[in-house]
């Protein structure tokens, strides 16, 4: 595979100054054993066809950029712990399954605008994730390296045992995460309008204790990782022929993307992505348009298999409402089954007079907004949202009940990439959508 690809463009890959120690890294991950397995991903593809049928909601989150240094208790179960929130209010409100993925235990690579970086005069090259580089802006940290690929490996498996432990050891019980949800709502300003519907989550527990609901039942959570196919050459060494089947997975996550800034048709992202049998997400935006949506799915899902394929709109708030109704009337009359998730967040990005990249938390939710009226009005299912969000109490976005300002982004602006929705924003992100999911909206 990797042969094949290799004639084929690839963009935003690094130049490693030095190629036999690139090489010698892709031997030893080609010997690592597999991240996850082929039976994990075909159980997600079950999962996200139902999604597409309009009989589950995906909910995806994570850090926009994962860390060498974030690895830790701590900070995966702050993450998971965000994530299941969410997951119990929305699972709740559209009274459906909630497929659950994190982006984590893999998202080490970014795509970058530019492929250098200048402060005060000083040009280097950008920084393209842990996987590459380092983020400290000096000459010997830009430098890539290709034995970071061995790091995010192990790295990766790390953060799998934990999440692991935690799910599998009583963290993700519905009793303790709904009483996580239901401090939220007590003491956050943010959480107070949204009292009533906890109150009835509360109630709906009550019941499933009065009429005997199996425990343990209450205490399974499935959770998927996922993250951008970007390093092709780190995901083509974890690409594994399944013994069962005899097709190829990239056990290096179960749900990989390919995002906007490397789908070009007979570039190698796509060509890889075609090729293994892992549930694929691609990013679509505001200049795509319905041929190339078709030709997209055509590359990617040629058999029209339900759950394979996932679009994830990033449009921005202001581009929504006009430019994902040609995409989904297209999709829907060529009888296309695909999930339809929206990622409010990258098109939303811009640079506070502080100089640091944000978001807008009320253009975060008039995205969403504007997906779901778009959906709604065309008849078909708003599947799932794509969110950057961490479990920590960072200030990288504006606004939220608890709210942010420009000048305060200084204080906890820890991203090393795009910015973050904080726990309490992502929170109360949840509960507006449950709003929007509610039969009654």
């Amino acid at each position: 595979m990797t042969t094949a690809l290799g004639a084929l463009p690839a963009a935003q890959q690094p130049e490693w100054p030095d190629r036999s120690a690139a090489e010698q890294a892709v031997t030893e991950l080609r010997a690592m054993p597999p991240l996850v397995f082929a039976g994990e991903c075909d159980l997600l593809r079950e999962r996200l066809a139902a999604v597409s049928r309009g009989e589950a909601f995906l909910l995806q989150g994570g850090d926009c950029a994962e860390t060498f240094d974030g690895v830790s208790a701590d900070n995966v179960r702050n993450k998971l712990k965000t994530l299941l929130q969410m997951a119990v209010v929305l699972t709740y409100a559209a009274s459906m399954p909630v497929v659950k993925v994190a982006r984590l235990a893999g998202q080490y690579a970014k795509p970058r605008s530019k492929s250098t970086e200048t402060r005060d005069g000083v040009t280097l090259p950008a920084f393209r994730g842990d996987i590459v580089n380092g983020f400290e802006f000096t000459e010997a940290s830009r430098v890539p390296d290709p034995h970071r690929m061995l790091r995010a490996y192990h790295a990766s498996a790390a953060t799998l045992n934990l999440t692991r432990a935690f799910v599998g050891g009583g963290f993700a019980d519905l009793h303790q995460v709904h009483s996580w949800n239901t401090d939220f709502v007590r003491t956050s300003p943010a959480g107070q309008r949204y009292e009533r519907l906890a109150g009835r989550i509360d109630q709906a527990l009550r019941f499933m204790r009065a009429i005997d609901i199996d425990a343990e039942t209450l205490r399974k959570v499935e959770l998927y990782s996922s993250h951008e196919a970007l390093l092709l050459e780190y995901e083509t060494a974890l690409t594994r022929v399944d013994s069962r089947t005899g097709s190829p997975y990239d056990v290096s996550g179960h749900f990989v993307w390919v995002g906007e800034r490397t789908r070009q048709l007979d570039g190698a992202h796509l060509e890889f992505a075609s090729r293994i049998r892992n549930p694929i997400g691609v990013k679509v935006g505001p200049t795509t348009s319905p041929d190339d949506l078709m030709a997209l799915a055509e590359k990617l899902d040629p058999d029209r298999e339900p759950g394979r394929l996932t679009f994830v709109s990033r449009m921005g708030a202001a581009k929504i409402r006009e430019a994902l109704p040609p995409l989904v009337q297209k999709a829907t009359a060529s009888g296309l089954v695909a999930s339809w998730v929206c990622d409010p967040m990258h098109g939303n990005t811009y640079e506070a007079a502080s100089g640091h990249k944000t978001r807008k938390f009320d253009d975060v939710m008039d995205e969403v907004r504007g997906f779901f009226e778009v959906h709604h009005g065309l008849g078909t299912h708003p599947g799932g949202l794509h969110v950057e969000l961490t479990g920590d109490d960072v200030t990288e976005c504006v606004g939220g009940g608890d709210p942010i300002a420009e000048d305060g982004l200084g204080s906890r602006y820890e991203t090393v990439c795009d910015p973050r929705l904080n726990r309490t924003q992502s929170l109360e992100l949840a509960f507006l959508v449950a709003e929007l999911l509610e039969p009654a909206s």
